[in-house]
């Protein structure tokens, strides 16, 4: 077996507050291997989010390391940033922007001359079905149209890793669906992702591997039929009350 793109090693974030130390993350470890789909399941509030963020370098991890297609996220964040796409809740797209200025944009941030933005652009557009879009300003596009706009944008600079945080939040049922089957692509590509959802659909049609995470602790790791072998139950639902003790 190849050398996982992603490793974590006892992950810890807290934070302050007037009431004292709020622990978002503690002793969060698991590994993500080349072309797998890793999903850290959990409800809002579970540690996700923050768990994703200190792989990203947007935040500090109060404990622990972490590497990122061999890079370290707290010695080399720069490296680290030019081998990841990072997908947020929020989209940071510009309305006035059209599809095609946003790439421009963003590939300009991530360094890439102008014949490689155009290139890259252009093979994006077609493999996700978006050239009618390309002219459009964001303005008009729907929830879902948008989504799919940030997941191209994450995607320009050809990262071998990606992490997408929430990809289907707020999304209809419809626009989720074409979300899904745009990751289902990127994993067909090669890419590896790491991804976190509350949404155990999401997470069983998605995901090769999954992480409960809940309370800021990861209580177990494993596919779908392991997680329900190990805890019981029929559905991943039941597995996963079972594995954080019935959310108690």
């Amino acid at each position: 077996m190849t050398e996982p793109l992603v490793v974590a090693r006892g992950l810890s974030k807290t934070f302050r507050s007037r009431k004292g130390p709020v622990h978002a993350a503690s002793d969060v470890s698991f590994e993500c291997q080349a072309g797998e789909i890793f999903g850290l399941l959990g409800p809002n509030g579970a540690g996700k989010t923050t768990t994703l963020r200190m792989l990203a370098t947007i935040l500090t991890p109060t404990a622990g390391s972490a590497m990122l297609a061999g890079f370290d996220v707290a010695t080399q964040p720069g490296a680290v940033r030019e081998h990841i796409g990072f997908l947020a809740t929020e989209t940071g797209l510009y309305d006035r922007f059209t599809a095609r200025e946003t790439l421009r944009f963003f590939g300009r941030i991530n360094q890439l001359s102008n014949d490689e933005i155009k290139k890259r652009s252009d093979e994006i557009f077609d493999t996700l079905a978006m050239s009618a879009l390309a002219d459009r300003r964001v303005g008009t596009f729907s929830t879902g149209e948008k989504q799919k706009l940030s997941l191209a944008r994450s995607i320009l600079h050809d990262p071998p890793v990606l992490i997408l945080d929430e990809p289907t939040f707020g999304l209809d049922v419809m626009s989720a669906r074409t979300v899904v089957r745009t990751i289902d692509l990127f994993r067909k590509q090669g890419r590896t992702i790491l991804l976190s959802t509350h949404i155990m659909r999401i997470a069983e049609k998605l995901c090769d591997r999954i992480g409960i995470l809940y309370k800021g602790t990861l209580h177990a790791i494993g596919t779908v039929d392991e997680l329900k072998q190990r805890f019981g139950g029929e559905d991943l639902e039941e597995a996963f009350f079972a594995a954080v003790g019935n959310g108690e």
